[in-house]
Formats: structure tokens, C-alpha cells, sequence
């Protein structure tokens, strides 16, 4: 990774629902997996499964639109 696009502890983070989507997460969050260990991140903004179906896992392949996933109720409603 280069310097210009290291992630940096003193940015903001945001989580953005995509409808029917993954979750693209902006900023130095840290993602943890089920066994406690840090999952390794290259890129300032990453998408992470919600349907539960990638082979990437737990990174969204696209697997969403393949398989129809669509939210299960509208966030904020």
C-alpha cells in the first residue's frame, strides 16, 4: 500500500447500507473475524457480505445479485 493511501487512525469512519447491497465501510475501522483475529484490509473502502453467500467472505463478491438478496425491512422505517 502506498503512503498516499494509507489508512490513518485520525479519519472518520462510515458504514453505508447498500439496499439490497453489501456494507461499504470508509475509514480505519477495524474488522474483526468470528475467532477474534484481525481480518487484513488494502483499501480505504471495503464492502462486506450481507447475504451471507460470498466466496470471498467477508468481502462481497457480487454473489448478492446473483442469488436475488434484497433487505429483509428498510433501515431507519
Amino acid at each position: 500500500m502506498s503512503e498516499k493511501s494509507a489508512i490513518t487512525v485520525d479519519q472518520a469512519v462510515s458504514v453505508v447500507v447498500c439496499p439490497d447491497g453489501p456494507l461499504l465501510v470508509r475509514g480505519p475501522a477495524r474488522i474483526v473475524s468470528s475467532d477474534g483475529r484481525e481480518v487484513v484490509r488494502n483499501r480505504r473502502t471495503v464492502a462486506l457480505c450481507r447475504c451471507g453467500r460470498s466466496g470471498l467472505a467477508p468481502w462481497c463478491d457480487g454473489t448478492h445479485k446473483v442469488i436475488g438478496f434484497h433487505d429483509q425491512a428498510e433501515l431507519g422505517s
